[in-house]
């Protein structure tokens, strides 16, 4: 039988210590993207899960059909399959991952959330508002060249070729919900972000850091990387400020 999930992009999990971490890809992004972060912290002893947001790393149709309350909930399973193993559980996402891994530290019992590359707001554009009714006509937006700088994983790399606007509008309902659940994030909080961002500038940390009451807040900015930072050139810088992050917010 034919596999649905794309070769390459399935969701992992790799047994380690009793701290765990669920990590969480981007819009129209795979677990792929986070493999690199997930093989770097397993070697430092941490147990890591790797999911498969619904709708993502199959067809794109299947991502159309999915709603913002489907990827929390894809994350609400990696956190519930940690805890039968971790003592201590972490977040850690991606772009829009970011955003969800967000949410997750708004309304569940977790020690710690990474957001890196999290937008803020996803555009100024007016048509954002207007997506849903867009789609009906404009079913796909094509993507921008990649702003990655190293180019073997910008070669590896595994995602949808378009975005698909119905899933533009329910990206733009979660950063709103997010908006209104800031508040409820007292746990530590992780931000990193890149100068080189084209997608989302180190303003979008600082407006979260503003908007956040946790008192244990830390963020990294990165000079050189692009959007998908765990892929890039600084990812090494990316990896070890998580797993110090980690190490030092877990329980003993």
């Amino acid at each position: 039988m034919d596999k649905l999930t794309i070769p390459t992009a399935e969701p992992f999990f790799f047994p380690g210590g009793k701290t765990g971490c669920v990590l969480v890809h981007g819009f129209t992004g795979t677990p792929k993207e986070m493999r690199l972060m997930g093989d770097y912290l397993n070697g430092n002893g941490v147990t890591v899960i790797g999911i498969r947001l619904a709708g993502h790393a199959t067809q794109i149709s299947d991502m159309v059909r999915t709603r913002w309350s489907d990827w929390l909930t894809s994350v609400e399973d990696g956190i519930n399959l940690l805890s039968d193993f971790c003592d201590n559980i972490f977040v850690a996402g991606l772009s829009m991952g970011g955003i969800l891994a967000l949410m997750a530290a708004s309304r569940y019992t977790i020690d710690g959330v990474i957001a890196m590359s999290a937008p803020y707001i996803i555009s100024n554009d007016w048509r954002v508002k207007f997506a849903k009714q867009i789609s009906l006509y404009m079913p796909f937006v094509k993507k921008e060249q990649s702003d990655t700088i190293d180019q073997k994983t910008t070669k590896d790399h595994v995602d949808y070729t378009a975005y698909p606007t119905r899933s533009i509008a329910e990206l733009n309902e979660l950063v709103s919900i997010l908006h209104s659940d800031l508040d409820q994030i007292h746990i530590p909080v992780l931000l990193i972000n890149s100068k080189n961002d084209k997608t989302v500038p180190p303003s979008h940390a600082e407006n979260y850091r503003n908007k956040i009451p946790s008192n244990h807040f830390e963020l990294v900015t990165l000079e050189n990387s692009g959007h998908v930072i765990t892929e890039d050139i600084e990812r090494e810088i990316v990896f070890n400020a998580s797993l110090n992050f980690m190490r030092k917010y877990s329980k003993q």
